[in-house]
Formats: C-alpha cells, structure tokens, sequence
C-alpha cells in the first residue's frame, strides 16, 4: 500500500496507516434503527486509508478501488455540501469531525478496500471509520463517540437513515467472538461462538436499486407501529406484539411483526450459543431469513435460491440473508470440514440459475479499527 501511495503522491514518508473491518450480522437485521438487539462480527475484510500531512491545504483522497482521485480545500471542508458520490462517506465524516472539534488537517489519503461495495457487509461503515481515523491523525476520541460520529456522517450527509450496528462493530469488533449490541443503551457484550462452526458469506452479485429507497421505507413504518402502539417495539414480547397486532395496518403490522421476532430470535441465538445447541443456532437463522423474506420483503429470488440451496447441502446448519436486504449476501453456518462442498455446489447451483459465479468470504472474527502497526 505504501509503494502505491509513493507513486500516486511522490513520496511516502511520514505515512500512517488506519484499518476498520466490515461486518457481517449473523442476526439481528433491521433492528438497530428501532433501537433493538443485533448479533454482528466484525471481519478481516476491512478499508485501510493511508494518510500524511500536505503542505499546500488541500485535502486528496484517492481510491484505489475507483481509480480516482478528488481534492478539496481542507480549510472549507466544514462547509462541504454532499455531491451523491464516493467521497460523500469521508467528506461527511470530515465535517462531522469539524462540528465535533476536530479541524481536518490539509493531507493526502489513499483508500485500499477488501470489503465489497454493495455485498451487504457494510463497506461504508468501514470506509467512514477508517477515514475518520485518518483525519484524527492519532489524536483521541472516545470509541462510542467515533462510532456515534461515523452514524451521523452517513444520516445526515449521505442521507441514509441507518442505525448505528455497522460503525459500531467497526470500532468494537473483537476477534473471535460476535458482539451482541444493544442498540438503545448502546452498550454491548462479547460472544463467544462454538469452535465446531465457521460462517461463511456467499454475494449473490447484485444489488437491486430498490434497497436505498425500501430501507427508508421501512424505516418510516416501524416508526409508525411504534406510535401507534404508543412504545417502542423492543420493549413488546411477540406475545405482546400479537395480542395488539390488529392496532395496525396490514403492511405496518408484518413491519413490526418481523422487528418483534427478530429481537426475540437474537437473545435465543446467544443463549443456544453459549449452550453449543447449533442445531437451534441454525434454525434461528432460518426463521430470521424467512420473516425477512415475508414479513418484511427486503429479500430476493438470488438470496432465496442461496439459502434454499444452502440447507439442501450437507454440514450446513442455518442460512440467512444479512444486511439491507435486495441483493449483497447470505451468511451461511456450517461445519468447518463441509466448506469444500459446500463451496462447490452453491457455486454450481448458482451458476446454473442466474448464469452468474457467487463469490464466497470465509467469516473470521476479527479486531475493531485501529492505527496499522506494521507498514503495507
């Protein structure tokens, strides 16, 4: 990555380098935007950013994945407005840094992904963290407010109303363990998984236009089953749920049904885990990927076909889709000696349906973000 920076900015010299992971959910999906519970870990797919200081004040971020390269006048950044492009994650952790106290520094930023766009394992939360590192240059910052920060970034200058699941697993990732994350009191505990699973993420390849505006839809619905029934809907069991459901419209009650459950499903998940019951592990996850597919249409026929497959082959325990839904990817856990075949026929069954190879990410536990130690 140096050699890289060496070439695109001239020299190198006093460069440092900062790492934030993606994630996958194993479940939990659309819960954290009604302040709900969610079981992520963070993975070795991360964004690093390499950054120096620039002496003529402008602010260069190039990313190596895009091929491209944007510059902006650091002094003015604080009054950057968004322009629907890339560099909207750093530039709107820029100015969130500014109103937070921290001026962003004239410098030269080169961004190096291995997260994929689109893939459902949040990307962005990893490029607004890594960023913010970069721009804060070593100086301090409290995690949740980093986190917190990296949230505001992406709701007020990217305008998605997202919860704060994804920046926070970018910050508080640990290795080998999940993290349970209670997304109203914002605190967390680890998780440890069994050690005779692994998890793997399968990318249909696509993602459908229809996920920006159907996140936000749904976003609006759930806030209108809480109104209606007048409390948050974590704070509802799905016995407490059902005895009110016919409070609400159709459409808004399966919203609601699905965030209910969901939460439930994610205590259940934690205990059978701690119990090393897999076998409830895994149909925990089917149940979420069918309330998802049903209840809260955010699904598709590519993440149907994945997991529908994905339990016909043998070592598999559950399958699900994870993240916003209408493409990216499915997180599938199964036996660390069924992978090989597993890998085979979900390739050869994909390929056979929609013509197109899914690519496959192996789920390690990592880390939370951080300054790089060594030099890339």
């Amino acid at each position: 990555m140096l050699e890289t920076f060496r070439q695109l900015y001239g020299s190198a010299e006093g460069a440092r380098i900062y790492r934030a992971p993606g994630r996958v959910n194993l479940i939990g999906e659309h819960t954290d935007y009604t302040q709900g519970f969610v079981l992520p870990m963070a993975l070795d797919l991360a964004t690093h950013v390499a950054a120096v200081q620039s002496p003529d004040g402008m602010l260069r971020i190039y990313s190596e994945q895009r091929r491209e390269l944007r510059e902006f006048s650091a002094a003015g950044i604080a009054q950057s407005q968004p322009a629907h492009h890339w560099t909207d994650y750093p530039v709107g952790v820029a100015v969130e840094l500014a109103r937070a106290g921290f001026p962003v520094a004239p410098a030269n930023l080169l961004i190096c992904s291995s997260v994929p766009e689109g893939s459902g394992l949040s990307s962005s939360a990893a490029l607004e963290v890594a960023s913010a590192l970069a721009f804060l240059s070593g100086r301090p910052i409290d995690p949740l407010e980093l986190a917190r920060l990296c949230q505001r970034a992406e709701r007020n200058f990217v305008g998605m109303p997202c919860g704060i699941m994804d920046q926070y697993i970018s910050v508080f990732g640990r290795l080998n363990s999940a993290v349970e994350i209670d997304c109203r009191s914002l605190g967390h505990r680890f998780v440890p998984l069994p050690e005779s699973i692994t998890f793997t993420a399968v990318n249909s390849m696509v993602k459908h236009a229809l996920a920006g505006s159907a996140y936000k839809d749904r976003v609006a619905e759930c806030a209108a089953a809480a109104e209606s029934l007048g409390q948050p809907l974590r704070d509802l069991s799905p016995a407490q749920f059902e005895s009110r459901a016919h409070e609400l419209p159709a459409v808004v009650e399966r919203r609601a049904r699905h965030v209910v459950t969901e939460n439930a499903r994610v205590a259940d998940f934690v205990d059978s885990s701690t119990r090393g019951d897999l076998a409830r592990m895994g149909r925990l996850m089917v149940e979420s990927h069918r309330s998802l597919q049903n209840d809260y249409e955010v699904s598709c026929q590519e993440l149907d076909f994945l997991v529908d497959t994905a339990l016909s082959i043998d070592g598999v325990y559950g399958s699900r889709m994870t993240g916003g839904g209408f493409g990216g990817c499915t997180v599938t856990m199964l036996r660390p000696d069924a992978m090989p075949n597993f890998q085979r026929q979900i390739e050869s069954a994909y390929e056979a349906r929609f013509q197109v190879t899914p690519r496959l990410y192996p789920c390690h536990p990592s880390a939370g973000a951080g300054e790089e130690s060594t030099p890339r």
